[in-house]
């Protein structure tokens, strides 16, 4: 288990009190005091230690090339989450209680039991549910996005903020086999004027993908997808800042629609 420095825990304590607090952060006041995956992770450990809550579930960042490019990074990434960050739809969400966040259109998978590193995609698949999300991503530190250097989104639980997500459902009777997962469309809407749109593709080829990623990366970590836990799996478009107004989903699929009220 990683061991953090005197430096490295005191910028746990101040991820946690910029958290608890909503008081940014700015990054030159922790420039390279983490440097490496081992220690982002043992960080974000210590925040969520801090917090007191268990974890509910998770975020997968940096699913797609572009967005691994925009950050240098090589391979996803993944934050934990308490459960009052997870929000149905539609869910009221007041701007003051947020630093800058960003809006992603991303799939939700819920553990209907433990989840495993040898679990195969499709039994995956018959161990999950599914439901659409809009997730809004949002940092401890100013003007972080697109800028903030990858080991401080990692400490920063992968920058998380809040996971809205829709009707769940039984995903294996949703999907019929795990290709379909990799087909869902999504139209993202801010005041009914139409933003942009994307497929789950987008999502490491599959959104599964990045869920048995996760679960790998757990296991490895000696930690583990239990059952009742959510992720928001990656996001199908390029985020935009989130701004008063009502944004909303729209799923192809037969997901239904998710909604955000910003205010």
């Amino acid at each position: 288990m990683t061991q953090l420095n005197a430096r490295q825990n005191e910028f746990a304590e101040a991820l946690y009190q910029a958290y608890a607090n909503n008081k940014a952060l700015k990054e030159s006041d922790w420039q390279d005091v983490v440097n490496d995956d081992e220690t982002a992770y043992a960080v974000q450990d210590k925040v969520m230690a801090l917090k007191g809550q268990p974890v509910a579930g998770y975020k997968v960042s940096l699913t797609s090339k572009q967005t691994q490019d925009m950050f240098d990074a090589d391979s996803p990434l993944y934050g934990q989450q308490v459960a009052d960050h997870f929000l149905t739809s539609p869910a009221d969400v007041k701007l003051a209680d947020l630093n800058e966040p960003l809006v992603e259109v991303e799939l939700a998978f819920r553990a209907k039991e433990d989840l495993h590193t040898n679990d195969s995609l499709e039994e995956l698949l018959h161990k999950v549910t599914v439901a659409g999300a809009l997730e809004v991503p949002d940092a401890r530190f100013v003007d972080w996005f697109p800028s903030l250097g990858k080991y401080n989104v990692m400490s920063d639980c992968a920058v998380g903020g809040l996971v809205v997500y829709g009707q769940e459902r039984e995903a294996d009777e949703f999907f019929k086999d795990v290709a379909a997962a990799a087909n869902v469309k999504a139209t993202l809407y801010k005041d009914g004027e139409k933003l942009s749109e994307g497929t789950s593709a987008e999502v490491l080829g599959n959104p599964l993908e990045s869920l048995k990623w996760l679960v790998a990366k757990l296991e490895a970590q000696g930690k583990g997808f239990k059952q009742g836990q959510m992720v928001s799996s990656g996001t199908f478009v390029l985020p935009p800042h989130l701004e008063a107004g009502k944004w909303e989903v729209k799923f192809d699929s037969g997901l239904g629609d998710v909604v955000v009220n910003a205010k």
